[in-house]
C-alpha cells in the first residue's frame, strides 16, 4: 500500500502499511509482520491568538503631577454633547461635569473632587478617546 523509511536513535526501518481496517493497520517493519491497533488521531487547534494593540502612553507634561490638581478623564471613547462648567468655577464633589454620547447613550461624566475648574480641554463636538483628560480642577 505505502511505504515510509523511518530512522529512530540512528536504526533505520523500512516500513510498508499493508492494509488498513477501521483502527487496526497490518505494517510489515524490515520483513516482520505487525498488527498495530491505532487510537483516536489527536488534533491540536489551529485557532489563531488575538493580541490587543495598546499604543504607547505619552509622556506626562510635569504640569499634570502638581499636588491639588485632579483629572477628569473620558471613561470610555465618544464625542462631547455637552460641559456643564466653565475655567473658575467652583464644583462639588460628584457634580456632573459633562455628557458624553457613547454608543448611542448619553453618559454623565462626574467630578471626582471639589474645586475650582482650572481648565476645560475639550468642546462640544470634540471626539475623545478613554483616558483622554476633558477636565482639570484644582
Amino acid at each position: 500500500m505505502r511505504r515510509y523509511k523511518f530512522t529512530i536513535s540512528g536504526n533505520k526501518y523500512n516500513v510498508e502499511i499493508k492494509s488498513f481496517d477501521e483502527n487496526i493497520a497490518e505494517v510489515e517493519v524490515n520483513g516482520t509482520s505487525y498488527q498495530v491497533e491505532l487510537g483516536k488521531e489527536i488534533r491540536t487547534p489551529h485557532t489563531p491568538k488575538l493580541v490587543r494593540y495598546t499604543p504607547p502612553t505619552p509622556p506626562k507634561a510635569p504640569v499634570l503631577n502638581t499636588p491639588g490638581l485632579s483629572l477628569i478623564k473620558a471613561p470610555l471613547p465618544g464625542t462631547i454633547i455637552a460641559i456643564n462648567v466653565y475655567p473658575g468655577m467652583q464644583i462639588k464633589l460628584d457634580q456632573p461635569v459633562i455628557i458624553l454620547e457613547a454608543m448611542k447613550m448619553e453618559n454623565n461624566v462626574f467630578a471626582e473632587k471639589g474645586g475650582t475648574v482650572k481648565t476645560v480641554r475639550v468642546g462640544v463636538g470634540d471626539t475623545v478617546m478613554q483616558g483622554d483628560v476633558l477636565i482639570e480642577i484644582e
